[in-house]
């Protein structure tokens, strides 16, 4: 999914949220080392055109760049297609990251420059790696009625940044924890390993729970977590979460306890090592300085979008097939890329948590 936004913000990560062990006061009143929960609530944004379809983003935030490697969180739905148009979202780039689509119901096409084309369905992971650079469209499909999903991104390590782009789609593996019924699709939660390529400590699950039902899950210690409400609430660390609040725990936790209200309750788990790397996001691009992140908006205009200015050195093919028989079937035209700031790109320090 693109950040259609006309004045993306540029975000970068730092030092992320309460360290481990910092003191909290534990809900006897004692002071103890229980990781404290922070709280993120959504902002809205459209998803273009007249009928636009409106997203809940969480990540990045005022209060949170970050969640281990992910970067950004888009929650939608459910939305009436009839009534909003679906997603239309037409060709755009990406650059140093990882997309990660994830649907509770209906039916979207994907279409990517390596050649994919693919079908996002509920219980699927669908999983670009878009390394150097890669663009793609995503479009949902005649015969969806509702939509309702989620679109996560993960900053790729300096390391992996630069690899050629690749795309993959896995079934989740499904496994029973206590009252709760779980779709893991990235890392090892429950017991169970899901295939996904991955290029640092991460994990992502879906849990469903009953009304009242509860589920004591083992996670690292290491990780960060976040615990977004899809439906229903939730208590975690015996605090309640409402409806489309994303939840933070600073790493600590070596297991969550998660118990839904008094009605049956839908979330998505994410988890990772703090990266430990500062990374600069602007629109569509992760890079990790100005000069990069200009770079790439240039190559997208020139090689995409049509804009009479030669992509710049080094850059040259990275968002338009270079390989016989892999031009994909876009519908629509490509997304130009709004301003850039009159400012140059920066860090943005996260404030401390509480």
């Amino acid at each position: 999914m693109s950040n259609l936004e006309r004045d993306p913000a540029e975000v970068t990560e730092c030092s992320n949220g309460t360290p481990a062990g910092a003191p909290t006061v534990l809900p006897d009143g004692t002071v103890g080392t229980e990781p404290a929960l922070e709280i993120l609530t959504p902002r809205e944004v459209p998803l273009g055109g007249p009928r636009a379809m409106t997203v809940r983003r969480t990540l990045p935030s005022k209060a949170r760049s970050m969640i281990g490697a992910w970067c950004f969180l888009d929650h939608y739905g459910p939305e009436t297609v009839a009534a909003t148009g679906g997603m239309r979202v037409p060709p755009h780039p990406h650059t140093g990251l990882q997309t990660v689509s994830w649907l509770f119901e209906g039916e979207i096409e994907h279409r990517d420059s390596v050649g994919s084309y693919a079908l996002v369905r509920p219980g699927e992971l669908n999983l670009m790696t878009a390394g150097r650079g890669v663009s793609h469209s995503e479009v949902s499909t005649p015969g969806t009625t509702t939509l309702h999903g989620a679109q996560l991104w993960v900053a790729l390590p300096d390391a992996e940044r630069h690899r050629l782009p690749s795309f993959e789609s896995h079934v989740s593996k499904k496994v029973s924890v206590g009252d709760a019924q779980l779709q893991v699709f990235m890392g090892t939660l429950g017991g169970v390993f899901a295939e996904a390529l991955t290029f640092s400590a991460l994990v992502a699950a879906q849990i469903d729970l009953p009304a009242g039902g509860s589920v004591t899950l083992d996670v690292s210690a290491e990780h960060e977590h976040g615990v977004l409400i899809d439906s229903g609430r939730a208590s975690i660390l015996n605090r309640i979460v409402e409806q489309h609040e994303l939840a933070y725990l600073a790493p600590g936790c070596s297991s969550l306890t998660i118990t839904a209200a008094d009605a049956p309750a839908r979330l998505l788990l994410i988890g990772g090592e703090p990266l430990g790397e500062k990374i600069l996001m602007w629109w569509n691009f992760v890079g990790r300085t100005h000069e990069e992140v200009v770079a790439y908006r240039a190559a997208w205009q020139a090689e995409a979008v049509g804009i009479d200015t030669p992509a710049p050195p080094g850059t040259e093919g990275f968002f338009v097939p270079t390989l016989p028989g892999t031009a994909p079937d876009f519908e629509g035209g490509p997304l130009p890329a709004p301003a850039l700031p009159s400012v140059r790109l920066k860090p943005r320090p996260d404030p401390p948590a509480g």
